[in-house]
């Protein structure tokens, strides 16, 4: 099925960002901050992040489990270092739907980095559309190619 970008039509996809402010530098030692601060504002920025994206699928009220129906490509980084991977959703029903989709992005070992949600709006019935999901701060092992990406929950509505 046809994505959006194949009929050339601008889609409104808003990525929300979880917990920006508190996450920046977080995986980094600033001047005069020990490694125990940057481990200690990196958890704090990861708790924030799991809780906003939480506070956000929360407020979506009659939504159906469509963890099914999108997929996710493979994580890369962006020109500012923030690790990013592509959200497909198709909508396999016979109506318009929006799809919200909490994405984490986890370490080798499966320890939570970050995690955000993407609302990809009014799929038309039967067709797919893509988005993005971008991290609040820059990662670390994306540099390497170590950052995985998983849904965590997919809601259509």
């Amino acid at each position: 099925m046809a994505g959006n970008g194949s009929r050339g039509r601008t889609r409104g996809i808003t990525a929300a960002v979880i917990a920006g402010a508190l996450a920046l530098g977080a995986t980094a030692c600033s001047d005069g901050e020990s490694p125990s601060d940057a481990a200690s504002k990196a958890a704090s920025a990861v708790a924030s992040a799991t809780a906003r994206a939480g506070e956000k699928i929360g407020e979506i009220k009659g939504g159906i489990d469509a963890r099914g129906d999108v997929r996710l490509g493979e994580p890369s980084t962006d020109g500012d270092g923030r690790s990013t991977v592509r959200v497909t959703a198709e909508n396999t029903t016979d109506a318009s739907k929006t799809f919200a989709v909490q994405v984490s992005f986890k370490n080798p070992d499966g320890k939570l980095l970050d995690t955000v949600v993407v609302t990809l709006a009014d799929v038309p019935a039967g067709e797919s559309d893509d988005g993005t999901a971008r991290s609040t701060h820059k990662l670390d092992g994306a540099d390497k190619g170590d950052v995985k990406a998983n849904v965590t929950t997919a809601l259509r509505y």
